[in-house]
């Protein structure tokens, strides 16, 4: 798994249009540029353009349909980039977390020095 590719991947499902065409192709079994464009307030030749990044990354496949190319969620690539997004997740969870704990020690230490020691 090469950083490039992961870093392509991101950026394919960092914007919010390629996120609604994977949950438009998802719920639709697939479709077309033509069907997406249709409910998307975008040209169509934009959302060729953003299926063709899709494309890229392997975040959906092709298949010829006629005059058009029928698109469809890789379910398999799908998984992998939604647990790299869980173990990023987790990541900034523990990290946030040593972050508060050391706030709130420095908090105590504060509240100590104005008010004194608690007692028991």
């Amino acid at each position: 798994m090469s950083t490039a590719i992961d870093d392509e991947l991101w950026s394919a499902v960092g914007d919010p249009t390629r996120r609604r065409m994977l949950d438009l192709l998802l719920s639709d079994g697939g479709g077309t540029a033509t069907t997406l464009s249709e409910r998307l307030p975008v040209t169509r030749q934009a959302v060729a353009k953003h299926l063709g990044v899709l494309d890229r990354v392997g975040l959906v496949h092709v298949t010829p349909a006629g005059r058009e190319r029928r698109y469809e969620v890789d379910e398999a690539q799908l998984a992998r980039a939604v647990a790299q997004l869980t173990a990023v997740g987790t990541t900034w969870d523990a990290r946030l977390q040593r972050i508060k704990r050391i706030a709130e020690r420095i908090q105590r230490g504060t509240a100590e020095r104005e008010t004194g020691p608690e007692q028991p």
